[in-house]
């Protein structure tokens, strides 16, 4: 268990997932907080990692930092997100045993489930199936993150977790239109529209593939939520319980931005898995459920995109 004074660790402040556990850490008044840029401790590096955990010697790590994207640059750029990913969880996890961490909580994501599981996913189903294909090497490292933990937990009695999120968005997010997830470029191409007086967007593949969705904040409460709990579970989905299609959620942003486009499909085969909503009845039994609505969350990811992004293309 950690108090106001413990030292965490952040591995992946600057992401979008990691500045929001930084900021929640901030608002509750966590004094020692350790995290550093990739420029000063590439978590890729493992004696550089092994040699600053030596260092400081945190009492709990929360490890949001990965080589993350959307769809296209999951499927061509696999090499480096199985050899990335693996290396960073590997390198910081088991820097964190060496060192005494008892409290670590590691992040993964939906896609570590079978492509046709069944709906809603349960956290037993991990590994019941087939992986979907296009993003199958960076499922592949966060299962191996998961079994990791696991093994140390069993072994040497730690207390390391495992967060399976559905899809994120919220503040400093990725607006690459090439290694995004969806609902950011979804933002950004109407965005983009709008400003060149254009009347349609164009969408990867059908646009018919349902997805769930939660705002970083709310993956973040739960980081903090579970580091402080005492579970006999070590993998815990985290959810919003809703859904969409990636075409409804096209029409629901440009709803909330009060303009109607037309939507044009790209006929390439990047719809990915069909329907991935999770079961989080568990993450709610331990007493954690989301709360951000997402009219409440988009407003603020859109706000945060027309004043930060937007922002930075004109310097």
């Amino acid at each position: 268990m950690i108090n106001k004074k413990s030292k965490i660790f952040v591995g992946g402040h600057k992401g979008m997932v990691g500045s929001a556990i930084l900021r929640k850490l901030k608002d509750l008044d966590y004094k020692n907080l350790y995290y550093q840029s990739k420029a000063q401790l590439n978590l890729i590096d493992q004696k550089k990692v092994l040699n600053y955990f030596k260092k400081i010697k945190p009492d709990a790590v929360i490890l949001a930092a990965a080589k993350v994207g959307g769809i296209k640059a999951n499927n061509e750029k696999r090499a480096e997100f199985i050899f990335e990913n693996l290396s960073i969880q590997n390198n910081v996890i088991n820097a964190s045993y060496i060192n005494g961490v008892k409290d670590l909580i590691f992040l993964g994501s939906s896609c570590v489930y079978p492509k046709n599981s069944k709906i809603p996913i349960k956290e037993k189903y991990l590994l019941s199936n087939y992986l979907e294909k296009t993003n199958e090497p960076y499922a592949i490292a966060k299962i191996a993150g998961i079994n990791l933990c696991e093994s140390y937990n069993l072994q040497y009695g730690v207390n390391y977790k495992c967060l399976m999120p559905c899809n994120a968005y919220g503040i400093n997010d990725n607006y690459d239109l090439y290694g995004s997830h969806f609902l950011p470029a979804l933002i950004r191409k109407i965005i983009d529209a709008l400003k060149n007086k254009k009347d349609h967007i164009q969408i990867w593949g059908s646009g018919k593939p349902l997805r769930e969705l939660i705002f970083s904040d709310d993956i973040a409460d739960a980081c903090i939520y579970f580091l402080n709990k005492k579970t006999k579970h070590s993998l815990i989905n985290i959810g919003s319980g809703q859904e969409k299609s990636i075409n409804e959620y096209a029409k629901y942003i440009m709803k909330h931005l009060g303009v109607s486009l037309k939507i044009k499909h790209e006929k390439v085969n990047l719809d990915g898995t069909f329907r991935k909503l999770m079961d989080s009845s568990l993450a709610k039994k331990y007493g954690w459920q989301s709360k951000t609505e997402l009219d409440v969350g988009l407003a603020i990811t859109i706000n945060d995109y027309l004043k930060n992004q937007i922002f930075k293309e004109k310097k």
